[in-house]
């Protein structure tokens, strides 16, 4: 599988602040490839120094193969970027917004103006594609703002937390659209803080903490990789622990939460068994669940799991 985005040992300061700290990092075309990390880790940095805008202190970054430092132009022209924060002239309309960008990207009639109203259809604007975008709410917003990145049919798509803050009706509906531009053949390139949602949508993630990437995979192959198959979820306070597993052999991982402790095992037949013979008025409520990215992703970055003694 071709390369699309090649980072080698890159990093990036801000005064006194190591953002990313000689991350490498490779995207393979035609998948939707996910970037997670905490607050801080270096995720828009680095989304950033790869579409142009921030440049790296060190090391390289390749882009459709080409140097972003050398060339930037030649490789903006041929990806599409949503932001954090929309970026649309709020006095506009969505089709009147889409006309302006598309002049920035040199488009003309009769392309130009089918490709309007091809990205209105696509992303659901139709009933509002003449409302002055200061009256959209935030989910038509968010769709206005993918429908600018893709004006210029982009094979690199990146999308930075695109649906944070939506409701999950509009989330399922991006997330609809962007399996159909993964589909097509575009790579998508997505940082998310919805676990959940990198799982349902990228075939890899890349899970950074302190300016690097400590682990990449898809999710699946990540799950198994680090964690059991299965996880049980209970209350249980740190000094009941030793008693309530008292005379079973403690599972590889576990992952504690306050009061709360996850537990992960191949199967946990026998573990819940345990607990209930342990708990005889039955007073805890257990959730078992398939183990999924986010008990991965707290156990790569956070500091509260415990290896079984």
């Amino acid at each position: 599988m071709a390369v699309i985005v090649e980072v080698q040992s890159v990093s990036k300061r801000f005064g006194s602040r190591l953002a990313v700290d000689g991350l490498t990092l490779e995207i393979p075309s035609g998948i939707c490839f996910g970037l997670l990390g905490p607050n801080g880790a270096g995720k828009t940095t680095t989304l950033r120094m790869i579409y142009g805008v921030t440049r790296p202190d060190t090391g390289t970054i390749r882009v459709f193969g080409i140097d972003i430092s050398r060339n930037p132009r030649a490789v903006r022209a041929r990806l599409g970027v949503t932001l954090q924060q929309n970026v649309s002239i709020e006095a506009l309309s969505p089709k009147e917004n889409l006309r302006v960008f598309g002049r920035y990207h040199l488009l003309r009639d009769p392309e130009f103006s089918r490709r309007i109203e091809e990205l209105i259809d696509f992303l659901d604007l139709r009933s509002h594609a003449n409302v002055p975008v200061r009256h959209l709410s935030g989910g038509f917003q968010r769709r206005l703002a993918i429908a600018l990145s893709l004006m210029n049919r982009p094979e690199l798509l990146i999308l930075d937390e695109p649906t944070t803050g939506l409701d999950p009706a509009v989330r399922l509906a991006l997330w609809s659209r962007i399996r159909e531009l993964r589909a097509a053949g575009a790579t998508v390139l997505l940082t998310t803080h919805y676990m959940d949602e990198a799982q349902r949508l990228c075939d890899q993630v890349a899970i950074v903490s302190g300016g690097k990437v400590i682990d990449q995979a898809s999710p699946s192959d990540l799950i198994v990789a680090r964690l059991a198959p299965e996880a049980v979820e209970l209350d249980c306070p740190p000094e009941e622990e030793a008693a309530l597993f008292s005379g079973v052999r403690p599972p590889s991982h576990r992952l504690r939460v306050g009061k709360r402790i996850i537990l992960y095992a191949d199967d946990t037949t026998h573990l819940i068994e345990h607990i209930r013979r342990r708990d005889p008025g039955d007073r805890r409520e257990l959730v078992v669940r398939p183990t999924n990215l986010e008990d991965v992703f707290l156990a790569l970055t956070g500091a509260s799991l415990e290896g079984g003694a």
